[in-house]
């Protein structure tokens, strides 16, 4: 998995989760990538500065106070910096968050880009509503128009291979 930081046309940054970079740019390309503030699809990765320990692992002093007073450029978005315990507890609620969701797919069924059509169907009473949980590909303003006909649906939080596309 690789994280990118993301931000839409409106300045929101957000984090992403991808398998890899061409996962990325495939989603990114096809509009599947969505701003979780305003679902703005015109999104770009974020200027990202990974943090490169020196050798052994070693950090002066001198040069963490110099950092942290270093001017941050009109625009940027803020880095928080996390103690390695709270790192720590970070990845593992992310890892019990992914678990849930893993879990979750197991008891649904991929519908791909059909979901929409899907998901009409149970609400309106043309498919049984206990035909089970389903999960699929929706474009943002497809997923808007559901949630103003008032069919229940959620984002999930992490990418999902869709099974064509698994090795």
């Amino acid at each position: 998995m690789i994280i990118f930081d993301l931000h839409c046309a409106s300045g929101h940054v957000f984090e992403a989760w991808f398998g890899s970079s061409r996962d990325y740019d495939d989603q990114q390309q096809r509009g599947l990538i969505a701003c979780p503030v305003c679902l703005d699809t015109q999104i770009t990765k974020a200027v990202m500065a990974p943090h490169v320990a020196p050798k052994g692992n070693q950090r002066s002093v001198a040069k963490a106070d110099h950092d942290r007073s270093a001017p941050v450029a009109e625009g940027a978005a803020p880095v928080a910096s996390l103690s390695a315990d709270d790192a720590a507890r970070l990845k593992q609620m992310l890892a019990t968050i992914a678990a849930a969701q893993r879990n979750m797919l197991r008891h649904s069924h991929w519908v791909g880009d059909r979901f929409a059509e899907e998901a009409r169907a149970v609400h309106y009473g043309e498919k049984p509503a206990d035909s089970g949980a389903m999960h699929g590909e929706v474009t943002p303003q497809q997923a808007e128009a559901l949630i103003e006909e008032g069919i229940p649906v959620a984002p999930l939080l992490f990418p999902v291979v869709p099974p064509e596309s698994a090795h």
